[in-house]
């Protein structure tokens, strides 16, 4: 009779066992589910904010060229870089998109550096207009691009974090890259006067 206690207890203690385990797995993978998906939410509003962009981009390239018509390079480099941003949109990989639009942030960058040396072009209203929406709307994708990071380093840790690497990986779960600056976009900028 004590024996068969002792295997009634002991085949209780595997159920409880048993059960934990099963509720810790429950419990990880819709873990990682949730920040899996707070990861695509915040790359969703990285994307509204480009697309902001792309918008405001064409209007503000139409404005220059009224008043700088000897700077094409400029004005095509923008127009290239926009395109080429657009097309990468579709890239599975966030280190293609992110090089596209560091690449159209550099473009910009000269062709505001252009727009300096026309003062009837700096004085224009819709130019400040434009260049005023696109400087919110850079600041917008910043702050996306900070929580989508944030979200993204909340997920790498726990893909890769004992023991729930083991639920991440039966899942098909894997990590990640961050939306990074380019070397230029990390420099100190220089403010001209």
């Amino acid at each position: 009779m004590g024996r068969g206690i002792l295997m009634s207890i002991a085949g209780g203690v595997f159920c409880l066992l048993a059960v934990l385990v099963l509720g810790w797995v429950l419990v990880a993978y819709n873990r990682l589910v949730r920040q899996r998906n707070q990861v695509q939410a915040s790359w969703a509003q990285i994307d509204v904010q480009l697309k902001r962009r792309y918008d405001l981009i064409p209007n503000l390239v139409e404005t220059v060229r009224g008043y700088a018509t000897h700077e094409n390079a400029a004005l095509t480099g923008v127009i290239a870089a926009r395109s080429g941003a657009i097309a990468a949109a579709g890239a599975p990989a966030v280190v293609h998109r992110a090089a596209a639009e560091n690449t159209l942030t550099q473009a910009l960058g000269r062709l505001f550096a252009v727009a300096e040396a026309y003062p009837e072009l700096k004085a224009n209203q819709n130019f400040a207009s434009l260049q005023g929406e696109l400087a919110r709307t850079e600041d917008k994708i910043a702050y996306a691009r900070q929580f989508y990071n944030s979200a993204v380093l909340t997920f790498n840790t726990t893909v890769q974090s004992i023991p729930t690497n083991l639920v991440a990986n039966l899942g098909g779960f894997r990590t990640t890259e961050y939306f990074q600056a380019d070397g230029t976009e990390r420099a100190a900028v220089q403010v001209r006067y």
